[in-house]
């Protein structure tokens, strides 16, 4: 691995359920790992113990929450947005340059192509190679693709203009994550709209627990708030182009729809530029 990379796992309340570090391993990967935890976690003393002082960084969690527009008035910190944020200052402080942000809950990693995933077993390669392509490129962040972004089919475009879920950084492309809920639509769109760049790669896939299957966390927010509240966070920054909408088969659910032609500035091709 490139010794300026390390993972950093924000994770709250569960210390010995972090499934994330085993399927990293699994899947090969041999660099670094943090935890990230906030100062108002119960169980600090159990992370340290379980994974070692040296490997577990708590911040101010009310800090960083004071720092960024909630875009509520809930008074209600429990979320992963400064968790997000307090990333960029504790790499920079560990002394890495790029690092990428996971959640706690993955249960494996794996290529996407028009047939099927295939597993990823040698994933420092991967992480380099797509470390490689960060650095060429001028992205804010990228980001693997997850299981809902392939439903309807194989999809032969190699980028959207998203970026969820898991974020490549760098402490020298610092940005801030907003709203206390759907943090990750509220940036990639705001930020999105005035021309900053974030993406998702398709073909690499993680793969996780179903949502809001595992206590703590961000968990007991989402649950008490709803999806209207965590939809509508999105519209609040972006009314001009996202909407609450309702989404799902049978079992619908409010979320959010962005109409992406009044989101974004569009990129051209390189064949169309003038000499």
């Amino acid at each position: 691995m490139n010794n300026d990379f390390t993972i950093l796992i924000l994770t709250h309340g569960r210390p010995d359920n972090v499934v994330t570090i085993g399927s990293l391993k699994r899947a090969g990967y041999t660099g670094p790992i943090h935890l990230i935890i906030d100062n108002e976690d119960k169980k600090i003393k159990d992370y340290f113990k379980i994974h070692g002082k040296e490997n577990v960084h708590v911040f101010d969690k009310k800090k960083y929450a004071d720092d960024c527009d909630e875009c509520n008035n809930f008074d209600e910190r429990r979320t992963i947005t400064m968790a997000r944020n307090a990333s960029f200052d504790i790499a920079k402080k560990l002394g890495f340059k790029y690092f990428m942000q996971l959640d706690d809950d993955y249960t494996s990693f794996s290529y996407r192509n028009e047939k099927n995933g295939l597993q990823i077993k040698t994933l420092d390669k991967v992480f380099n190679h797509f470390l490689e392509f960060y650095k060429s490129i001028s992205a804010l962040s990228i980001a693997f693709s997850q299981g809902g972004d392939h439903i309807g089919g194989f999809d032969k475009l190699k980028l959207k203009r998203k970026c969820m879920n898991s974020f490549l950084c760098s402490t020298e492309r610092p940005f801030k994550f907003i709203g206390a809920m759907n943090e990750d639509v509220n940036t990639y769109t705001t930020l999105g709209s005035r021309g900053k760049l974030f993406f998702t790669y398709m073909g690499l896939q993680l793969n996780q627990k179903a949502t809001q299957s595992q206590e703590g966390g961000i968990t007991d927010m989402y649950l008490k708030y709803g999806t209207y509240c965590k939809a509508f966070t999105t519209v609040i920054n972006m009314p001009s182009s996202v909407k609450v909408s309702l989404m799902g088969n049978k079992n619908m659910r409010l979320h959010h729809k962005i109409k992406w032609k009044n989101t974004v500035p569009k990129i051209l091709s390189e064949e169309l530029k003038k000499i």
